[in-house]
């Protein structure tokens, strides 16, 4: 089914007054912010609420967290190629839908456990919030962050760094300070008031915007990428893309592994992080408001740093944003390490994860067009988006053992602390496959002549 059919309905975004790439990326950041209840930091405010409602202790809430978001990665692969054949409006009104009424059902899951007999039995409700957990992650954090952030490469080439840095900007800023906005939410309505609220802005509200303002690529309605009419030129790129790649070429490259690793890395990091982070201070004699209280000078550092490295992704090869990520983790998981030993470390903490977090949405945004083009990009990014909901899925769990096991969460933090440095000398080995491709063609050439 081609994606650009009724793309004119119910209007024409070439006879925008503007380029309409640049109302995409607003729509693609509000997408990935309406994603934000089915992302670790959105369900990771309610983890102690859920903790005393259904009697179930820490490890066995993470271990349905960690299950049903293994069970919803594995979906993501055949999400991505949906997006491929059907576009950005139908794909993505499914998802934020689906988001929504999972929110719903489970903002009554207390009352469900009850009413089926199963409160203080611990394997039905692990089940339960297995099942509940999955939905929630598979259309939050999988469908509605893919579509969006995947709709907004297609839409720039040569500047889409700059453009979406305006979109890491909004999210990591959105990201940072979820959890204070939503302890509010929670203080206001409790636990389940705030997730009922949540789902029918998701199912009911967002969907309408989805249907009448997503377009998934600029061709389909006559545009460019980066603006301009189909039958002008556009500008020469710095970095072209030489060859598509098929989904199946690109799990053959080191490339693409080094890259999906990085990112699953942080997804593993930070949802074990923030999963418990109340817990993490409290383990340091530090109270609940200040583990909340440190998200919003993190959202500062994120928003200066998606603009600084959005901007400079257009320049730079790649590589040099895995360094950056790289060092702002090593930092990062250092100053978690050393939490409550010395004054430094919660600065460093707070330093390392806002940049890491800036990091993630440029690189998750950029990469794949350039290393790979665009006309995979759907199956591409859902395959990606199933490594890092992978790894997410192991962070709470691994966060949460180290604690149960040794008191404290300086096992999880060694555990990270090596996977960075391996990531990190990885990417000093690694060449785009495009630039390869174009020193091969250009001596070709030369032999030719």
């Amino acid at each position: 089914m081609s994606t650009g059919k009724n793309a004119r309905i119910p209007f024409d975004p070439s006879k925008w007054p503007f380029f309409y790439g640049w109302f995409i990326i607003f729509l693609g950041t509000l997408g990935i912010l309406m994603s934000i209840p089915g992302q670790t930091i959105g369900v990771s405010t309610f983890t102690d609420s859920l903790i005393e409602v259904l009697a179930i202790n820490r490890d066995q809430i993470s271990l349905a967290y960690m299950l049903g978001t293994i069970l919803s990665s594995f979906l993501l692969t055949k999400a991505g190629r949906l997006y491929d054949s059907y576009g950005a409006r139908i794909v993505g009104g499914i998802g934020s839908i689906g988001l929504g009424l999972s929110l719903i059902v489970l903002s009554q899951v207390d009352k469900i456990i009850i009413s089926l007999g199963a409160f203080g039995k611990v394997m039905p409700v692990i089940i339960i919030m297995v099942v509940g957990f999955g939905f929630i992650r598979f259309f939050g954090q999988g469908v509605l962050t893919l579509v969006s952030r995947t709709m907004m490469m297609k839409w720039f080439d040569a500047r889409r760094g700059f453009a979406t840095s305006f979109s890491s900007v909004f999210t990591a800023l959105g990201f940072s300070m979820a959890p204070v906005y939503l302890e509010l939410l929670i203080q206001e309505f409790d636990w389940n008031g705030a997730w009922m609220a949540m789902g029918i802005a998701a199912a009911f509200v967002f969907p309408i915007v989805i249907f009448i303002f997503f377009r998934n690529s600029p061709t389909d309605v006559g545009l460019l990428p980066d603006g301009g009419k189909l039958k002008k030129q556009t500008k020469r790129l710095l970095f072209p893309v030489v060859k598509e790649f098929s989904l199946s070429e690109v799990r053959g490259t080191l490339v693409f592994w080094v890259f999906a690793l990085f990112l699953a890395m942080q997804a593993f990091y930070i949802t074990g992080f923030t999963f418990h982070v109340v817990s993490i201070f409290e383990t340091v004699n530090m109270d609940r408001s200040e583990a909340i209280d440190i998200f919003k000078p993190i959202a500062v550092i994120s928003v200066v740093s998606s603009l600084v490295f959005g901007w400079l992704s257009d320049h730079i090869k790649l590589n040099y944003l895995l360094y950056s990520k790289g060092i702002s983790a090593f930092m990062g998981v250092v100053g978690l390490m050393l939490l409550g030993q010395y004054e430094f470390a919660i600065y460093l903490l707070i330093l390392g994860t806002g940049l890491m977090t800036g990091l993630f949405g440029v690189i998750s945004t950029v990469s794949w067009p350039r290393l790979y083009g665009k006309l995979h990009l759907g199956a591409i990014s859902g395959f990606c988006m199933t490594i890092i909901v992978f790894g997410s899925a192991l962070g709470p769990m691994l966060f949460s053992l180290s604690e149960s096991q040794t008191g404290n969460y300086q096992f999880a933090g060694g555990f990270t602390l090596a996977l960075i440095l391996i990531l990190t000398f990885l990417a000093t080995r690694i060449v785009n496959p495009q630039i390869a491709l174009n020193k091969e063609n250009n001596q070709s050439t030369v032999i030719n002549e």
